[in-house]
């Protein structure tokens, strides 16, 4: 769908700039456009490979795992309904540590193998879970205490005082993840009173499993 709304900008742009004769700035346009991402990319990458560094020694020195342990009361809160020590809360913990020190991208590749143990977990593969739509909207809204990406941005564009976001992003990313707990909380609720009884899947972490996808929670 978003390929043909893009198609749908493209063609009425090229048509528009045909029709009034301007089809000279559209051409322009477009390289400039390239230049621009290629000029910002460049800026971005050695931002995101320092804090990238930094994510991997404090994953070594065992940050991560410190963190993972302190979100794991609130973890196990949020998803009532995935059965303790199963290998989709270590994912979730991981990808809620990255995603508060601002490491999106670090966080991505967790947020997609807890998104695949929790399918695992689904008698009806072709709808979505309530854990799965929480650890969605988590992933979308959650707090940032570091806003890595935002900041590498502002530095590629020279800013005077780059990181004077930090508290206004914290502010934001915890409003919205109020909300969106919230709404979670809310939409758990209507579906514990509607006819259709609750997904409570069991599961029993076999011994060559121990220790995968992260701190198990106890």
């Amino acid at each position: 769908m978003v390929n043909w709304i893009w198609l749908f900008m493209i063609v009425v742009s090229v048509v528009s700039a045909a029709v009034t004769g301007k089809l000279e700035a559209v051409t322009e346009a477009a390289f400039d456009g390239a230049k621009t991402g290629v000029t910002v990319s460049f800026g971005l990458i050695s931002i995101l490979v320092f804090w990238l560094g930094l994510m991997r020694i404090g994953e070594d020195a065992g940050l991560l795992r410190v963190l993972s342990r302190m979100l794991g009361p609130a973890v196990r809160f949020l998803f009532p309904d995935v059965p303790r020590n199963h290998p989709a809360l270590g994912y979730i913990m991981s990808n809620m540590a990255a995603n508060l020190l601002g490491l999106g991208n670090a966080a991505t590749p967790m947020g997609i193998k807890a998104m695949q143990e929790l399918q695992k977990l689904n008698p009806d593969q072709e709808t979505a879970t309530p854990a799965m739509c929480t650890l969605l909207a988590l992933n979308t809204s959650s707090i940032t205490l570091v806003p890595t990406t935002l900041i590498a941005i502002r530095l590629q564009y020279e800013s005077a005082n780059a990181a004077e976001i930090v508290g206004s992003t914290i502010a934001a990313t915890a409003v919205a993840t109020a909300a969106a707990i919230l709404a979670d909380r809310w939409y758990r609720s209507r579906a514990s009173r509607s006819k259709r009884p609750p997904i409570t899947p069991t599961y029993t972490a076999p011994p060559s499993q121990s220790g995968k996808g992260g701190e198990a929670v106890g």
